[in-house]
C-alpha cells in the first residue's frame, strides 16, 4: 500500500510518498480503509521537530512511525477481540499513521460514521472536535449566559469550538482574521473581532472563558481580559503559530501564575474517547455543527497541505482525499 512515512534522510525532516506493506491489525485493532484524512497542528509539529517524536514515543511507550492522526474508511478486517465493528462499517476516529492507504486503529479509537456525513466532514473531527468540547465541556464547564471568547475562532478547532459554545448556550465573540470575518459569523458567533484592528485583551470587555488556540498574548493579557473568576483554556499543547519553545515557556507561565491569581488558567490535550466521538457525529448529522472544510488534496500532496497548514491561513480543516487514490 502508499502511505506517507517521515524521510530520515532528509536534512529537514521531510516526508515522503511510499510502498509498504498493509499492516495486519492486532486483537484490539480494526484495519480501516482510509477514505479520508484531516491533518493538524501536531502533524506540523512532528515533522519539524524530531526530538519530539522520539519524547512522545518514549513517553507513550510506543513508536510512532508515520504521521498522520485523524481518519476516516471503511472497515476491512478487525482483531479477534474486535466487537463492534465489521467488515464494510463505515467509520472515523483517531490513530497514527492515517496518512496511508490503510490504517490500523484501536476499537476504542473508533466511532460508527453516520449515514448523513461524509468521509470528508468525519475525519476533520477528531481531534479539533474532541479539544474543543472536551475544552469547553470539562475544563471551563461552560454555562448558558456566559460569555465566551475562541481566540483563533476560524481555525479547525476554533469552528467547533465557536459552535459547541453556542450550543451550549453561551454568548459568543469569535477572533480571527478580516478574510474569515463573515464566515465566523455564519457558524455562529455573535460577535466577530478582527485582530488585525482590535485587540481584544486592551478593549475593557471581560470573559468569563477565554479559549485560546492562537496563545499569541502574555498572561497578563488574558489575565486582564477575564472576569475575576474567569477561566483560561490554552487548546492543546502546542499552537501552529510562534515556535515550539515559546509555546511550552507560555504553557509554564500560566502554570506557574495561576495559583496567584482569582482566575482559573490550564491547558490541556484532548483525550481520545468514544464516547465523545459519537456524540459529535451525531452533532454533525443533525446540523447542529457545520463543516468547515478549506482545501482538499491527494496523498501524495500531505508535505504541500502541511505547508499550507503552516501558513496560518486555513479556515476549519485542510483534508487528505484518497477517492483520487495518490
Amino acid at each position: 500500500m502508499k502511505a506517507i512515512i517521515y524521510d530520515k534522510n532528509s536534512s529537514g525532516g521531510g516526508l515522503k510518498l511510499e510502498e509498504i506493506e498493509k499492516p495486519v491489525p492486532a486483537d484490539n485493532q480494526v484495519l480501516v480503509k482510509v477514505r479520508a484524512a484531516a491533518v493538524n497542528p501536531l502533524d506540523y509539529h512532528l515533522l519539524k521537530h524530531p526530538l519530539l517524536r522520539r519524547v512522545i514515543a518514549r513517553a507513550t511507550k510506543g513508536k510512532i512511525m508515520r504521521p498522520g492522526r485523524d481518519v476516516a474508511g471503511e472497515v476491512e478486517a478487525v482483531g479477534r477481540s474486535v466487537t463492534q465493528f465489521k467488515r464494510g462499517d463505515e467509520v472515523f476516529g483517531a490513530c497514527d499513521g492515517a496518512f496511508a492507504e490503510y490504517a490500523c486503529v484501536p476499537e476504542s479509537a473508533l466511532a460508527r460514521k453516520p449515514i448523513n456525513v461524509s468521509f470528508e466532514q468525519a475525519a476533520a473531527v477528531p481531534v479539533a472536535g474532541l479539544t474543543a468540547l472536551q475544552g469547553l465541556r470539562d475544563k471551563a464547564q461552560i454555562q448558558p449566559g456566559q460569555k465566551v471568547l475562541i481566540n483563533g475562532a476560524a481555525g479547525g478547532i476554533g469552528t467547533f469550538a465557536v459552535q459547541f459554545a453556542k450550543a451550549f448556550g453561551a454568548e459568543v465573540t469569535g477572533v480571527c482574521s478580516t478574510r474569515n470575518l463573515k464566515m465566523v459569523q455564519s457558524i455562529g458567533a455573535d460577535t466577530v473581532i478582527d485582530y488585525t484592528r482590535e485587540d481584544f485583551t486592551s478593549s475593557g470587555q471581560h470573559y468569563d472563558v477565554i479559549f485560546d488556540n492562537v496563545s499569541n498574548h502574555s498572561f497578563s493579557d488574558y489575565k486582564r481580559a477575564l472576569t475575576p473568576n474567569g477561566v483560561y483554556i490554552g487548546a492543546g499543547a502546542l499552537a501552529l503559530h510562534g515556535s515550539m519553545f515559546g509555546m511550552l515557556a507560555s504553557r509554564i507561565t500560566e502554570l506557574v501564575m495561576s495559583p496567584f491569581v482569582s482566575q482559573k488558567f490550564t491547558s490541556f490535550i484532548a483525550r481520545l474517547n468514544q464516547n465523545d466521538l459519537i456524540d459529535i457525529g451525531v452533532l454533525k448529522a443533525q446540523g447542529t455543527v457545520t463543516r468547515v472544510i478549506d482545501r482538499h488534496y491527494r496523498l501524495s500532496e500531505v508535505p504541500e497541505a502541511l505547508h499550507y497548514l503552516e501558513q496560518g491561513h486555513a479556515r476549519g480543516k485542510v483534508i487528505i482525499e484518497f477517492d483520487t487514490c495518490c
